[in-house]
């Protein structure tokens, strides 16, 4: 019952009907708060705290999945490139091991870890990196723990820290999707964890590098655009040992099963269709979905999942449990504009480089 409600309001954010204008006053409580809670960042009465090193955070101002895990992913690679070391600092979310201050997921330990101890998505751009992770709930607490465990590491981002204001940092991006602010309104009834245009905290040096993960813009702010597609598709044993995709091994284009245990499904089924995938079979799974049973039947041949899924897929299991399937990993193409990345090399030139 609950799960039912929580869908029928989640359903009704696209528009100030019935149901939201019911809960505005619980919205509007929650602006007070969130609004007082900043100013008391921005006047001092609240102080935020540097973990020691230059922090970047990409987040959303609406909940559910906006992109930002692609995007942070996407960043640190071109940190990478830079010649910066980059570490990440994370929540972890629904991670088994959630009591446990931090977890440190590093190259050399990252084997012996899995998706259910330090969460889907630390472990997954882990693997799409190879950068320190630093799992854990206080921001501050893990990018400390990151600086004295990984010396080599010189700037941090956070990863879905928007609102952790008490981790000072020194550049936002701020990511939206095809659903802009919704109605506008703040939870409840609404979709907006702030407003999307929030006063800053007087520790912010910049405004936030907006960024849409979507075809056009879809709220008033300023932003930039990204292209979001798919890589060529890999068997899940192949994705697993890092091999390189091949383009002529693929799964065939009619009649195949598409798992996603992500946070809006339909967004994956469409890119698949969009490939010319038909009569495919959607199975939409809870986002952060454990995958504690294989989500299809005995006898399947062939089944598509996201990479957020694969790394709760170890090859073997699927071996022993569905024998007769090829599981194929359809990574995300998230490439943003060359304008977002010229603002982030123009916020980046504003940075000292601690170890330079």
């Amino acid at each position: 019952m609950a799960s039912m409600i929580t869908q029928r309001i989640v359903r009704s954010w696209s528009s100030r009907g019935a149901l939201p204008v019911s809960l505005w006053p619980v919205s509007a409580l929650m602006w007070l708060l969130v609004t007082l809670r900043r100013q008391a960042y921005r006047f001092g009465l609240m102080k935020s705290e540097s973990p020691g090193l230059p922090v970047l955070v990409v987040g959303n101002r609406i909940v559910g999945g906006a992109g930002k895990t692609p995007a942070t992913i996407a960043i640190v690679q071109h940190l990478q490139q830079l010649g910066w070391h980059p570490g990440v600092l994370t929540r972890g979310y629904k991670r088994a091991e959630d009591t446990t201050p931090f977890s440190l997921i590093e190259q050399v330990s990252a084997g012996q870890l899995s998706a259910a101890e330090v969460g889907d998505e630390p472990l997954l751009i882990w693997r799409r990196t190879h950068v320190p992770v630093m799992v854990g709930r206080d921001r501050v607490g893990g990018g400390h723990a990151l600086c004295q465990a990984c010396p080599e590491v010189d700037i941090l981002v956070c990863d879905d820290g928007l609102q952790h204001l008490r981790l000072a940092r020194q550049i936002e991006v701020v990511v939206f999707d095809e659903r802009g602010a919704g109605n506008g309104w703040l939870l409840p009834a609404g979709p907006l964890r702030e407003p999307i245009d929030p006063v800053a905290p007087a520790s912010l040096v910049a405004a936030p590098i907006v960024l849409y993960n979507a075809a056009r813009p879809t709220t008033p702010l300023k932003g930039h655009l990204a292209h979001r597609g798919m890589s060529p598709m890999q068997p899940l044993s192949a994705w697993w040992a890092g091999q390189a995709s091949d383009a002529s091994l693929q799964p065939p284009r009619d009649g195949a099963w598409a798992v996603a245990g992500i946070a809006h499904p339909p967004k994956f089924f469409d890119q698949l269709a969009a490939l010319g995938f038909t009569n495919t079979h959607p199975v939409a799974c809870d986002d952060h979905d454990p995958y504690t049973t294989l989500p299809w039947p005995e006898g399947i041949a062939h089944v598509i999942v996201t990479e957020k899924d694969a790394v709760k897929m170890k090859p073997e299991r699927v071996r022993h449990e569905r024998p007769a399937t090829q599981v194929w990993v359809a990574a995300l193409d998230f490439r943003p504009e060359p304008s977002f990345w010229q603002a982030i090399d123009s916020a980046l030139a504003q940075l000292p480089r601690p170890h330079l």
